[in-house]
């Protein structure tokens, strides 16, 4: 009888959070006490604040006085960095995996891009921002490179926050999505294709939400 190994409940409290700043409500700039956040993520204080710490590790969170954490605000500064680790990292393990792909892999990232496609024509940004994460880890998983995977999901905790906010103000038009044009060049064998397209892919997100710190939205 195979074994179910249970995960660690700090575990899930650190992903639980981690999904709240890329996918959730946890706006760049918004104050949240940590005792809000047990409450919100039904877990214990030791748990939590071993999330935070780790979270904080990462840049994804900062820690404030009185017991309260925030979600770092972009800067022009800060933005152009992670755009170019971003577009240093990504099209890079978009690469690498294209060069080793699978009809499973492609499979996997045609049902992810389908949830894509559907969430973008129903307009609901919450599943855009999930099914579009789980098209680019799949993918960058599939690369074999885990410390560079591990980068780019931290870079991910940085900027998706400041591009969920946008995408919300925005609404559903013009969200960023180039995964057909990288999937097209995949199957024909086109690895240099597929990291451009992760590049445009990438570059879209990166102008809209540079656009709107240049207007002070954000």
């Amino acid at each position: 009888m195979t074994e179910t190994r249970k995960i660690p409940t700090h575990e899930v409290t650190y992903v639980r959070l981690r999904d709240m700043i890329l996918f959730g409500s946890l706006a760049p700039g918004q104050p949240v006490t940590i005792q809000g956040l047990v409450q919100d993520l039904s877990a214990g204080m030791t748990p939590v604040r071993e999330a935070i710490r780790r979270l904080a590790a990462e840049g994804a969170l900062m820690p404030q006085g009185n017991r309260r954490v925030t979600v770092p605000r972009l800067d022009p500064g800060l933005l152009g960095q992670i755009a170019f680790a971003r577009l240093t990292l990504e099209p890079h393990l978009a690469e690498l995996a294209a060069r080793k792909a699978s009809p499973a892999l492609i499979a996997t990232l045609e049902a992810h891009d389908a949830r894509v496609d559907a969430a973008i024509k129903a307009g609901d940004i919450h599943a855009y921002l999930e099914s579009n994460h789980a098209f680019h880890f799949a993918l960058y998983d599939a690369a074999g490179a885990g410390v560079l995977t591990d980068m780019a999901q931290s870079l991910w905790l940085r900027f998706g926050p400041s591009l969920r906010f946008v995408i919300e103000r925005g609404g559903a038009s013009g969200l960023p999505d180039l995964h057909e044009e990288m999937l097209s060049a995949m199957v024909r064998g086109d690895a240099p294709g597929v990291a451009r397209a992760m590049r445009a892919d990438i570059d879209q997100g990166v102008e809209q939400v540079r656009a709107a710190l240049e207007k002070g939205e954000i």
